[in-house]
């Protein structure tokens, strides 16, 4: 079983890893990309908080499930996800940096969980291109993650 799980995640678009914090359980998003040595290999997206974590604890298992692995929010390897749902934890994952209200951040994630996955891959990519700040603004709005 462990063997598949490698499998799996060495083939995904996109991975999460839940680790242990001090403040409590955390998770990192990670992208696969292509460096300039011509290997594939993870880069961070962004982490989540604890507190973010929590409020989002329902888009990762989701995303999880899809993705064929188990859905469990605990320490351990990287996890894999499906290119639909990396773009929306990915997403998630940039608005939800540095926000503190948890409420708004559990009305993001439903927003996240709910998003098209194209447009969801659309908007990642905008946050994406040098220009990010300005895109995570405007999602973070629409997204309700801030007033």
């Amino acid at each position: 079983m462990a063997s598949l799980q490698v499998q799996a995640t060495r083939a995904a678009p996109f991975a999460l890893r839940v680790v242990q914090r001090r403040e409590g359980l955390a998770a990192i998003v990670y992208r696969r990309r292509v460096n300039d040595q011509m290997e594939e290999r993870f880069d961070r997206v962004a982490a989540i908080s604890p507190l973010a974590l929590t409020a989002a604890s329902g888009l990762l298992r989701a995303a999880l499930k899809a993705a064929g692995g188990q859905a469990k929010l605990e320490p351990g390897p990287f996890q894999p996800i499906d290119v639909d749902w990396g773009a929306r934890v990915a997403g998630f994952a940039i608005v939800a940096k540095g926000l503190r209200d948890a409420r708004r951040l559990s009305k993001s994630a439903e927003h996240f969980r709910a998003a098209d996955a194209t447009e969801a891959a659309a908007w990642f990519g905008r946050m994406q291109d040098g220009r990010g700040l300005r895109w995570v603004r405007a999602l973070r709005i629409i997204t309700e993650a801030v007033k």
